[in-house]
């Protein structure tokens, strides 16, 4: 990309402020955050419902970048940048990329769907790769930000292009065509995915339909529906001259029809008739999902007239496609970022960002693969890819592959191996140590074994955190905020039992004002893992204050005793205003300043410099309960009463919050300065019509250890509190009590998901094993386990075993161990 910013003008229908020197443009940014802004970086400041990025320009002028797209000029910043001013900052993103997209003429794949786009767009990237230099979207980028920040990839060198489009509901998909323009639509399933954003079936594959408005050929399932469909959308647009290419299953009328053959040998021959002729197909998958996406592919492939032998020999090399960054716990205190299936420019690009934003060690290293379908010469490549290694301040680079050996004279710190077997032959002598290590290499390399070296050895058990949810909940909650309304996100217990150092990380990322931890030595665990942000501890132990005042965190006091015991060692120590937050005990009964103790509090801060208060809280008892919300609101007026006798006489004007989650959505109208995100960003909601907007956060997995078969009247466990009634085939998982599954949810109580089927358990669950019933259900060992998720949930299960959601959570074991994931 070289884009002179003035001719951007009209494009954008933006006002230009700045100096009259135009500058040459190279790259897109809206992620403040991204070490790789610079001085021919344009920033699109977006504003929205969460978060402004207007707030940043001035951080970011400092850092180097000169020219934004913004809705507004920040205070301080007229003079000291170009500005292109504009009505919506998202709409002139989208504009820009429209108007790119507009400078190249080849074919475009455009995917459309509820499932399958990420997949088929990769395998169709795999498919094609040999023929032809590809851009594409990286990872799941297909919603209204996401698309633009793709088409902005492009260059010169690319011929083919494959995008995904992704909406929720309606009038979204219009935007998108404007940029994609995609000449090839590709529609792949239509499920229930984002289904409440739609009145019905019809109007959600109408709107996606709306994709392919200048598309020369549109590739689909047949059935009745969607032919209907696609009838009035080519009468209302009058496209009557577009190709239809279809596939079915039953209907002998579709361009192509096919039969499944289901292997032995674990594949599937798909037999297929096209064009008068019949033709199998061997695939390496047997569930549903996979054979349609590898179907969707295969039309792809006789659109473009690729021969049989050509279409066989490469589809039966088809892999299941891992479309997210892990974050892994490494060898000697490393810190894995697995992203071992790709190897593109782009795909470098947002892991490095990733890896900045959740390194837990300074020292950053890279091992990368070479790299393919850039668009660039290689030369050009690695020049951009040793520029990137160094703007993300990398301090040690990897390099594995003849090309990327090659070319290691344009890296400063790199260390490079003709191939994978040469890095592991010389691995024990590369000293991995403290360290946040990023392993980003193609396929073709297997570097899957270079994670299984690196990663650290635990048993089977994992709990996956996905990241992305929680940017999802986070981003729900802060939506329901009124203007300049701080938050305080919590993160005690082990970040809710899902993991506090990475989700602190994620947290740092999304620049919440506050994070809350019980007891100081959380907030000392998060200060050294390298979280800058303020953090408050709510149960301070006396004994723990020097601690407290070492690391800076800020004690939560709740009594005239810890009061005087933390004022001692202040003075001792000659401090002066010290952030402190005074709790109020408006009714909850469980720590706080009461009432009748507040002229004490008052008289023993007056005058006082040691300590300056920077909060004032207090806890609801009954925010999630509508039977008691006569009570929330005495607290909510208690509350008021008391902090404001505190703030008038100590003339003082601190923060003041009392809402927790439930409280967030209940009491909109005491939001006071802050509010207290907690279990709501984990993806448990008290209230029924509020949790389907939420995003499930954690699943907890394992596998299948041994499967048996006994007889009628053998029993199962301790106690032999199963007895087979028959015949009946049990399977064990390498999960127990000591993992923080309770013992409740055996004897038939809870169940497990194998293959989407529920597995009941049965017996006593032991310390480190459970056992299931899994007759009926087609499952060996080694098979996948799903504990708890999406199904069950961990509200699901509390409700079984009269509990929380909260207990379900914070009891997983530590030793289970938690894999990141975007």
């Amino acid at each position: 990309m070289s884009i002179n910013s003035k001719n951007l003008v009209p494009v954008l229908h933006a006002e230009w402020v700045g100096s009259q020197t135009a500058v040459l443009i190279d790259t897109i940014s809206i992620d403040s955050r991204s070490l790789q802004n610079g001085a021919q970086t344009l920033f699109f400041a977006l504003s929205g419902t969460n978060n402004d990025a207007h707030l940043y320009i001035s951080e970011l002028i400092e850092k180097g970048v000169q020219n934004f797209v913004v809705q507004y000029i920040p205070d301080n910043c007229l003079g000291k940048a170009n500005f292109l001013i504009v009505k919506n900052s998202i709409t002139a993103l989208q504009k820009f990329a429209g108007y790119y997209r507009d400078l190249f003429h080849f074919p475009i794949i455009g995917l459309t769907g509820s499932n399958g786009k990420t997949i088929v767009k990769e395998w169709l990237n795999f498919l094609l790769s040999p023929d032809y230099n590809i851009i594409r979207s990286p990872k799941s980028y297909n919603s209204q930000v996401g698309v633009p920040l793709s088409i902005v990839a492009i260059n010169e060198k690319h011929n083919l292009g494959i995008f995904e489009a992704g909406i929720s509901t309606v009038n979204e998909m219009d935007n998108l065509e404007k940029i994609i323009k995609p000449t090839i639509g590709v529609l792949t399933n239509i499920g229930s995915a984002h289904d409440e954003g739609f009145l019905n079936l019809v109007q959600k594959i109408d709107e996606k339909l709306l994709l392919f408005k200048e598309s020369e050929v549109i590739i689909y399932q047949k059935n009745e529906i969607v032919d209907s469909c696609l009838s009035q959308f080519l009468a209302e647009y009058m496209l009557n001259t577009r190709i239809l290419f279809s596939w079915s299953y039953t209907d002998k009328q579709a361009d192509v029809f096919i039969q499944k053959k289901e292997n032995i040998t674990g594949t599937n021959t798909l037999e297929y008739q096209y064009k008068g002729e019949t033709f199998d197909l061997e695939i390496p998958f047997l569930d549903s999902a996979s054979v349609e996406n590898s179907i969707t592919c295969l039309l792809v492939l006789l659109y473009f007239k690729y021969d049989f032998a050509i279409i066989q020999s490469r589809m039966q090399l088809l892999y299941p496609v891992k479309m997210r960054l892990e974050v892994k716990n490494g060898i000697h205190n490393c810190s894995i970022i697995d992203d071992s299936y790709s190897s593109d420019f782009q795909s470098l690009k947002i892991a490095l960002d990733f890896l900045e934003s959740q390194k837990k060690n300074a020292k950053k290293t890279v091992i990368l693969s070479d790299i393919f379908q850039s668009g660039f010469s290689n030369s050009e490549l690695y020049s951009k890819v040793a520029q990137l290694i160094s703007d993300n301040k990398i301090n040690r680079i990897i390099g594995i592959g003849e090309t990327i050996t090659s070319f290691k004279d344009q890296f400063s710190n790199i260390i490079t191996f003709q191939n994978k077997e040469d890095f592991i032959k010389n691995f024990e002598n590369l000293a991995f140590e403290n360290e946040t290590i990023l392993i980003k290499g193609a396929r073709s390399f297997q570097f899957e074994e270079i994670v299984a070296l690196l990663e650290e050895k635990t048993h089977e058990t994992i709990l996956e955190i996905n990241l992305d949810s929680i940017s999802h909940n986070l981003n729900f909650f802060k939506s329901k905020l009124g203007a300049n309304v701080k938050i305080m996100v919590m993160v005690k217990a082990f970040g809710y039992g899902n993991g506090g150092l990475e989700i602190a990380k994620l947290l740092e990322h999304h620049k919440v004002d506050y994070l809350g931890v019980a007891f100081a030595d959380e907030g000392i665990s998060l200060k050294n893992g390298g979280i800058m942000l303020p953090i408050m501890v709510l149960n301070p132990e006396s004994t723990s204050f020097p601690s407290i005042i070492q690391y800076q965190l800020e004690p939560e006091i709740y009594s005239i005793k810890g009061l005087n015991a933390f004022l001692k060692i202040a003075q001792e120590k000659n401090l002066k205003n010290y952030p402190i937050h005074i709790k109020l005990d408006t009714g909850m009964h469980r720590l706080g300043f009461e009432e009748n103790t507040l002229d004490e509090l008052i008289a023993t801060l007056k005058g006082n410099t040691t300590v300056q208060i920077q909060s004032i809280l207090s806890h609801m008892a009954t925010s999630d309960e509508a039977r008691h919300y006569d009570f929330a609101n005495s607290q909510i007026q208690l509350f008021e009463k008391l902090s404001s006798k505190l703030m008038n006489a100590l003339n003082v004007n601190p923060i003041r919050h009392i809402l927790n989650t439930s409280g967030i959505s209940n009491f909109p109208d005491a939001q006071y300065n802050m509010v207290r995100l907690g279990i709501g960003l984990y993806g448990v909601s008290n209230d029924l019509s509020e949790q389907k907007y939420l995003e499930n956060v954690g699943t907890l997995k394992s596998i299948i250890s041994q499967v048996r078969t006994i007889p009628a009247g053998d029993s199962v466990g301790y106690g032999r509190r199963f007895m087979a009634e028959k015949e009946t085939k049990i399977a064990t998982i390498p999960i127990g009590y000591a993992d923080g599954i309770s013992r409740l949810w055996g004897n038939e109580v809870g169940y497990v998901m194998i293959k989407n089927q529920k597995a009941p358990i049965v017996g006593s669950i032991c310390m480190d094993m459970l056992m299931v019933n899994v007759t009926g259900i087609d499952c060996k060992e080694g098979d996948s386990v799903i504990i708890f998720g999406e199904n069950p949930t961990v509200t699901q299960m509390a409700d079984a075993l009269k509990t929380i959601p909260y207990e379900i959570l914070t009891s997983i074991s530590q030793r289970v161990k938690r894999v990141f994931f975007r």
